[in-house]
């Protein structure tokens, strides 16, 4: 899968498994070219926005982020960082 590829299929799970109002996926691979772990898969800044996250600490709505990932975590991503946003917190 090419780079635009998986930031569009992580857009489209993050979107469909959490019900995101938003979701923003940054691809970062270019500035971890040489990382030889990277080799397998992307590097990436996602900023999602959902009502699944309402009552959860940060910690448990990353855990649901990675969750909704996870199969796309085996091949297509080799590191992830996040933010993770209820309605309420989304200034935008």
């Amino acid at each position: 899968m090419d780079r635009s590829a998986r930031a569009q299929a992580i857009e489209r799970t993050l979107s469909e498994k959490l019900e995101a109002q938003h979701v923003e996926v940054l691809d970062q691979s270019a500035l971890h070219e040489d990382h030889l772990g990277a080799q397998g898969g992307g590097h990436f800044h996602v900023v999602v926005v959902s009502e699944r996250f309402c009552g959860l600490s940060r910690v448990a709505a990353q855990r649901a982020v990675y969750e909704a990932l996870s199969d796309l975590m085996e091949h297509e991503i080799h590191a992830i960082s996040m933010r993770t946003l209820t309605p309420d917190e989304w200034p935008g």
